[in-house]
């Protein structure tokens, strides 16, 4: 009953974890690597501390990533703080709108902040905000894969 209970507690962490790679109100790689971690003490998973800790090195090094991911691209195509605070706005206020506010989002709030920022360049905003964009699909993605790989391990313990 106990082991039963670890591995629905580590498999539903791992999937909310999953969902966290897109729905900025969860932890995702943190809570998905929680999911691997309650698994180790369960004696049906054979996750070792080894398969542990490169989990939680890939988590911290995708974490990191991702939250300069959307920075560096803006940066490259010649955005400001401004486009880069507009798309934290645009990923929240998408958060509400549904899966294509969460998508475009950032797209739009980097483009209206860039526009704050100078008025008169509606092109370099665009570019901008595009390169916003891409930078928070590439985060996104890279989550993604690193959630899926997270829970492709999960299942490959207890086979």
């Amino acid at each position: 009953m106990k082991e039963d209970l670890l591995l629905v507690l580590a498999g539903g962490a791992l999937l909310l974890g999953f969902c966290g790679s897109f729905l900025p109100v969860l932890p995702g790689l943190p809570l998905a690597w929680a999911g691997l971690l309650i698994a180790r003490f369960s004696s049906r998973s054979a996750i070792t501390t080894t398969t542990l800790v490169i989990c939680l090195i890939a988590t911290l090094l995708v974490t990191l990533l991702d939250s300069l991911a959307p920075a560096w691209f803006t940066k490259r195509a010649g955005g400001t703080k401004a486009g880069a605070r507009g798309a934290m706005v645009g990923v929240i206020v998408g958060l509400f709108i549904g899966p294509l506010g969460m998508i475009f989002g950032p797209f739009v709030g980097a483009y209206v902040g860039e526009l704050l920022h100078d008025f008169s360049n509606p092109r370099k905003a665009f570019n901008a905000a595009l390169a916003t964009f891409v930078g928070f699909l590439f985060g996104t993605g890279l989550k993604m894969i690193t959630g899926a790989a997270f829970i492709w391990v999960f299942i490959r313990s207890l086979l």
